[in-house]
C-alpha cells in the first residue's frame, strides 16, 4: 500500500483518510466488512445501553440534494450489538492484510452512561461519542449544545479507556468552536464535524409533516458548505485533529475538506445513491495526489496557508 493516502489520527494508522460515517450502513456486520475493504475505518451505528425502538416510518426522506431522517437512534442495546460486532476483526483478518479500524459510536444521556458503554466493546479500535443527533430527546444534541456536558462526557469515557475518543459535534449551535474546545479540554483525541442540521418536511396534499417524528436531521450535499465552514473554524482553533463529515459525495468534496483542515473524512448519505461511494472517493483522491506528487498530510489545512 502506497504511503500517498496513509494517515494517522491520534493512535490510529489508517490506510486512507476515508471513513464510513455512523448511521447509514453501520448496523450490519456484513456491510461493515464489505466497506472495510476500501475504507480506512468504519464507524458503527450509534448504540446505547438499552434497546431502543426508534421512530416509526416514514423515518427517512429523499429530498433535493439531501436526505432528512428521524430514525430516532434505534438500537438493539449494547450487549446484543457487541455480539453482532465482535467477529469484525476476525473476519477481516481472514481475507485482507491491511487493517481497517472499527470505531464504535456511542450514545447516552449522561457521562456515567457513556462510560459504562465502553466495557461492552473491548475489540473496538476507538470510540465516537454521538453528542449531536438532533431528533432524540435526552440524547445527542441535548448534550452536545452544552460545553460543560460535552467536556464531562468525554472525560468520563477517557477515564475508562486508553483508546482514541472522538466527539461528534452538532452544527446546531451558536459557536461550534466553543463546543470543540470543550471536547478538547475533556481529553478528546479528535472531533467529528458535523452531524445533521435540524429540519422538517411538510406534505402539501395532506398538509401535515411527513416524518412520523415531525422533526429530523438534514444530511447530504445540501449541508456541505455548512460542514466545510465548521471544519475550517475548528481547524484554526483546536490542537486535536478534525474529521470532516457532511455532504461529501465525491473525491473533489474530500479534497475540499482536507484543504479546509480535516485530517480525515467520513461518508454517509452518499451511500443512498451508490454503494461504491467510498471506492470512487479513494481512487479519485489517490490520483489527485499522485499527479501533484503529494501525500494526504501535505494538503491538510493547506487552504489556510
Amino acid at each position: 500500500m502506497s504511503d500517498t493516502l496513509r494517515v494517522h489520527i491520534s493512535a490510529l494508522e489508517m490506510k486512507n483518510p476515508v471513513m464510513l460515517a455512523s448511521g447509514i450502513l453501520g448496523s450490519e456486520l456484513s456491510s461493515l466488512i464489505r466497506i472495510s475493504s476500501v475504507a480506512g475505518a468504519v464507524v458503527s451505528k450509534s448504540v446505547g445501553l438499552e434497546k431502543r425502538e426508534g421512530y416509526k416510518n416514514p423515518a427517512v426522506l429523499n429530498r433535493e440534494c439531501s436526505l432528512i431522517n428521524a430514525v430516532g437512534l434505534a438500537s438493539p442495546g449494547a450487549e446484543v450489538f457487541a455480539e453482532k460486532l465482535r467477529p469484525f476483526h476476525e473476519s477481516y483478518r481472514k481475507c485482507r492484510g491491511d487493517k481497517t479500524h472499527l470505531i464504535v459510536s456511542l450514545f447516552a444521556s449522561n457521562p456515567e452512561e457513556f462510560s459504562s458503554l465502553v466495557d461492552f466493546f473491548p475489540f473496538a479500535s476507538a470510540f465516537e461519542l454521538n453528542l449531536s443527533c438532533p431528533h432524540a430527546e435526552r440524547y445527542g444534541m441535548a448534550l452536545g449544545v452544552d460545553g460543560d456536558a460535552v467536556r464531562e462526557c468525554v472525560k468520563a469515557v477517557k477515564r475508562r479507556t486508553e483508546k482514541p475518543v472522538f466527539a461528534k459535534l452538532t452544527p446546531n449551535v451558536t459557536d461550534i468552536v466553543e463546543i470543540g474546545k470543550a471536547a478538547e479540554e475533556g481529553g478528546a483525541d479528535g472531533v467529528v464535524a458535523v452531524n445533521t442540521l435540524k429540519a422538517i418536511a411538510i406534505d402539501i396534499v395532506s398538509r401535515k409533516p411527513v416524518l412520523s417524528n415531525v422533526r429530523g436531521g438534514l444530511s447530504g450535499k445540501a449541508i456541505k458548505g455548512v460542514a466545510l465552514r465548521c471544519v475550517w473554524d475548528l481547524y484554526e482553533e483546536l490542537e486535536i485533529p478534525v474529521i470532516g463529515c457532511g455532504g461529501i459525495t465525491d473525491w473533489r468534496d474530500a479534497v475540499e475538506f482536507l484543504l479546509a483542515g480535516a485530517s480525515a473524512i467520513q461518508v454517509g448519505s452518499a451511500f443512498y445513491y451508490s454503494y461504491r461511494a467510498i471506492e470512487g472517493i479513494v481512487e479519485g483522491l489517490r490520483q489527485y495526489l499522485i499527479e501533484r506528487g503529494e501525500k494526504v498530510e501535505d494538503i491538510v489545512g493547506l487552504a489556510h496557508r
